[in-house]
């Protein structure tokens, strides 16, 4: 019985079951029923084929990576053969063939421990291994940072070597030893910005900044460094899996001299001294620290996409939350975009992905940065709730205890300005998590208050009935990232399903989109944001939305949107029925009883096309039209904006009291009642709303 190397409590080996997942194994056998399923390995990369990737465990084991468990697509994979690579084995099957899986892990820093699996002693620490079961060479302990840390009895040998040949030259020439003393004690590293560390490999350098995050593995303990240019790894070693400077912590501002590494084509510090600062040098990285951030963080006054007036009514606001975004960028906080499931929700979100991405790569030396701090989680629902954020609390607060990470700065998107969203921002705010909301909903009084920084043109006064969240999104990307602008300019004329202002047409059409593409591509995302709504799907959202040259993905997509929502159509039309009251006339559909619920389109994309086409009927025109998809305890209402679902469910619930009749969202939103009451709610509904009209 062993203990864990990572948390300490007994074990089967060196690792828990509960962490047997944070480390890097290398295997040692010579038979694939041999490996443990789960379980993380160094491989290398054997060859490719048209379905994936063959990966060599260990020297006699070979496995295959399948192109449907990779996170981008096979061509695009940036791997050679004989490349290090970092895989997971999900299985082993009868015929000894090994199936892999995708490791967003690429790198050793990247886990938290190494061990070796070897067939006879099991999961053990590579200083138990024979130095032919391993491959890092007698000298060095590969760690999760890729540190190559020396091994501490090597570390311990070389130290007694060099101890002794001081003293025989000290015996030969005490007094010139001396004088070297003297002269080397004085003789301080200059202070260098991190940005600058690629042209100083091989140097002994001081950097000042603050700690943004630290993390222990079985080697180094780890400290991520940021000055007012960058962020650099800084590996600190006392002994293996033992905190070096304990004093030291997250948010702490330091004083560091070490040597600039290059492991695994990666920059890292191997640290020599650490100093944590106080006093007049505090103060003075204190402010050197923040007017870099004000002063990189605020985008420049720059213009917005189109002339809209409704857009121009927060572009301050829009300025704001680039500042938050940018911000929390250079202060190394992961920044987790939260957006509608809906083609408008991943217009928006993938435009602000668009602009962040290459400025976290440009801060973070680690190749893989993006994918830690950066993400993208559509909602399902349409709203900010407490299930949402019990998800990303749960996550953060795992992230902050095991990797001493930042509370991550959320930004909502096509959600988050409705009391379905209050909820889960007031847990947010318990943690003082901080919050954007990007949204051209309109709002229910005070819940943009929970934000740090709302964009809602209705915040602003104006009735922005003409502004999709698409067209917010893309222009706050533009000024986080003004690089981008060119490249989301066509977005805006994507987010619209009708009347898409001529600015925005003009705009697509200026970047080589026109409106057949727009229509395509519009429909394409509505379709895949359907399926797996909780995936974020960005190589496949950005070959969509981005890559102009695969226009017949796009159209393809289209296609199966066009085919399956006239299916629907077809379906649904002959059981549209229609009545009217006080002079509004409705168009109802029982969607418990003639839509296929469980497949596409869903309901709100089905009664928001079923309405435009009832509008554009002739008697219609008018617009004292609307309409209503009644389920089995819920009331979809749409009507152009016209109807806000708070103030029918009140008029409603006096009417028929018994029904627990509520409202979810405002304008167009639902009203929810008891299945058992449903036709006297129904009933309700109809008479609050051309009551109203």
């Amino acid at each position: 019985m062993g203990s864990c190397i990572i948390c300490g409590a007994p074990a089967d080996g060196a690792i828990c079951d509960s962490h047997e997942q944070d480390v890097r194994f290398e295997f040692t056998g010579s038979n694939p029923n041999q490996l443990t399923p789960g379980r993380y390995y160094k491989g290398t990369v054997d060859g490719f084929a048209e379905f994936g990737v063959f990966i060599n465990i260990g020297d006699r084991v070979t496995g295959l990576l399948h192109k449907s468990e990779l996170d981008q697509r096979l061509d695009s994979l940036d791997w050679d053969e004989g490349d290090e690579v970092y895989v997971q084995v999900t299985g082993v099957r009868d015929n000894g063939n090994v199936d892999l899986g995708w490791s967003i892990r690429q790198s050793d820093r990247e886990f938290r421990g190494k061990l070796i699996d070897d067939p006879e002693k099991g999961a053990i620490l590579p200083e138990d291994a024979d130095d032919s079961e391993t491959d890092d060479g007698d000298d060095q302990q590969a760690t999760t940072d890729g540190a190559g840390t020396v091994d501490p009895q090597t570390q311990r040998d070389e130290a007694e070597e060099e101890e002794d040949t001081d003293d025989a030259e000290a015996d030969e020439s005490e007094s010139e030893t001396d004088d070297a003393a003297s002269e080397a004690e004085s003789d301080e590293p200059a202070r260098v910005q991190i940005e600058t560390l690629s042209d100083r490999v091989g140097e002994t350098v001081r950097i000042e900044g603050e700690i943004v995050g630290a993390r222990q593995t079985s080697g180094p303990t780890v400290f991520e460094v940021r000055d007012e240019t960058a962020t650099v790894d800084c590996a600190a070693f006392v002994e293996a899996g033992v905190r070096a400077y304990p004093e030291a912590e997250t948010g702490d501002l330091v004083r560091l001299d070490g040597e600039v590494e290059l492991r695994n084509n990666e920059l890292q510090v191997e640290t020599e001294d650490l100093e944590k600062l106080d006093g007049d040098d505090y103060e003075t990285v204190e402010t050197r620290l923040e007017d870099a951030l004000r002063a990189e963080a605020r985008p420049d006054d720059v213009d917005l996409l189109a002339d809209h007036e409704s857009v121009s009514a927060v572009h301050d606001r829009i300025r704001d939350a680039a500042e938050e975004i940018r911000r929390a960028v250079m202060e190394s906080r992961p920044v987790i975009v939260r957006h509608n499931a809906t083609a408008d929700g991943y217009v928006a979100g993938a435009a602000i992905e668009r602009a962040v991405l290459p400025l976290v790569r440009d801060e973070h030396a680690k190749s893989d940065a993006e994918y830690h701090f950066f993400d993208r989680r559509p909602l399902e629902d349409g709203d900010y709730d407490m299930a949402d954020a019990t998800k990303d609390v749960t996550t953060m607060l795992d992230n902050r205890e095991r990797h001493d990470e930042k509370l991550p700065l959320f930004v909502v998107v096509s959600a988050g300005s409705t009391d379905e969203s209050r909820d889960g921002f007031e847990l947010l705010d318990i943690y003082d998590a901080p919050r954007v909301v990007v949204d051209a909903g309109y709002p229910d009084e005070d819940v943009a208050d929970l934000a740090d920084v709302a964009v809602n043109p209705y915040l602003e006064g104006e009735e922005a009935d003409d502004v999709t969240a698409g067209v917010l999104g893309t222009n706050l990307a533009a000024h986080v990232n003004d690089d981008v602008r060119e490249g989301v300019a066509h977005l805006p004329a994507v987010s619209y399903w009708d009347e898409t202002p001529e600015a925005y047409t003009d705009l697509a059409s200026d970047a080589g989109y026109d409106e057949a593409h727009t229509t395509a591509l519009r429909e394409a995302v509505a379709l895949e944001a359907y399926y797996q709504s909780y995936e974020d799907k960005r190589e496949l959202i950005t070959d969509l939305l981005f890559e102009h040259e695969k226009r017949d993905l796009a159209e393809h997509v289209s296609e199966q949107f066009s085919k399956k929502l006239q299916n629907e159509l077809d379906t649904v039309e002959p059981n549209l029925s229609v009545r009217g009251a006080n002079g509004v006339s409705f168009t109802v559909l029982d969607t418990e009883a003639f839509t296929h619920r469980f497949d596409f389109p869903p309901t709100g994309l089905l009664l928001d096309e079923i309405h435009r086409r009832e509008l554009g009927a002739e008697g219609a025109s008018d617009g004292n039209h609307v309409t209503l998809g009644v389920g089995e305890d819920e009331i979809h209402v749409r009507s152009d904006g016209r109807v806000n679902a708070r103030e029918i469910a009140e008029s409603a619930s006096e009417e028929v009291g018994d029904a627990g009749i509520s409202a979810k969202g405002t304008r167009d939103g639902a009203i929810e009642f008891l299945s058992g009451e449903r036709e006297a709610a129904l009933d309700a509904v109809v008479l609050a709303i051309s009551d109203r009209l």
